[in-house]
């Protein structure tokens, strides 16, 4: 190749081309770290009602690292996603020095066994919350179904009146419901199999059997749904009397 001059002469080329890129992506990496490309405005363009916006500017302020050109959007929403209450962040560049933060907040449905919260969409998450919300309880990554099946079973009791301000999954997969309405609470035992068809026969002989004996005064605290063909309610202070000796 040393003899060939028209060989030299393409190689000599590519070494100038690529010195050329070089120079050129070395510029430009210095350039677009310079103050002129920063950020010059963040604006959180939805309003917050629960995350705290103090520390969503904190976060903002302290971890949001880089310039119009290098900021790592992914690792910026990730950390501003750890912030309680914000479910998912979305950034914004626009030219010449603004970045938009859209924020989508997390909204409680539920409490989650001892400390955590379900969202509306069956997520969990971990934040403070004062109000009253029912109590979903299972095991770890059941969510979704605990609250799937806590919409189809509260439209299932609504007709007779009753709320479910419990529900909890077993880990062995039983169902157990707190229910309740004008009479008080009402533990619903649906075991594993079939637990709706066993609720909808519950509602269908609601009518003529626990609703009736609410409407004379006599509460029932407790039903067993786990037969084939009916259920059994247990009464507070009920005693089944013994049987007579015979004479």
């Amino acid at each position: 190749m040393w003899d060939d001059a028209r060989q030299l002469n393409i190689a000599a080329g590519v070494l100038v081309v690529l010195a050329i890129l070089a120079v050129v992506w070395s510029a430009g990496a210095w350039l677009v770290r310079q103050p002129w490309a920063a950020f010059r405005e963040v604006v959180v363009a939805t309003p917050l009602e629960r995350a705290s916006a103090p520390h969503v500017e904190a976060v903002i302020r302290d971890e949001l690292a880089g310039t119009f050109f290098t900021m790592d959007l992914t690792r910026a929403r990730e950390s501003l996603k750890k912030v309680a209450w914000v479910r998912n962040v979305s950034l914004r560049r626009q030219w010449p020095g603004r970045l938009e933060v859209t924020v989508e907040e997390h909204v409680p449905l539920a409490r989650w066994n001892d400390a955590g919260l379900v969202n509306t969409d069956g997520e969990t998450f971990v934040a403070d919350w004062n109000g009253e919300l029912p109590l979903f309880a299972g095991p770890e990554g059941r969510a979704p179904e605990v609250t799937l099946r806590w919409r189809e079973w509260s439209e299932a009791l609504a007709p007779l009146a009753l709320t479910l301000p419990a529900i909890r999954l077993s880990e062995r997969g039983g169902w157990t419901l707190s229910a309740a309405g004008t009479s008080g609470r009402l533990q619903l035992e649906l075991g594993r199999d079939e637990p709706s068809t066993r609720l909808g026969r519950f509602v269908a002989a609601y009518g003529r059997t626990i609703g009736a004996l609410a409407r004379v005064g006599t509460k029932v605290g407790h039903v067993d749904l786990r037969y084939r063909n009916g259920f059994a309610a247990r009464v507070p202070g009920f005693r089944e009397k013994p049987p007579k000796k015979a004479a």
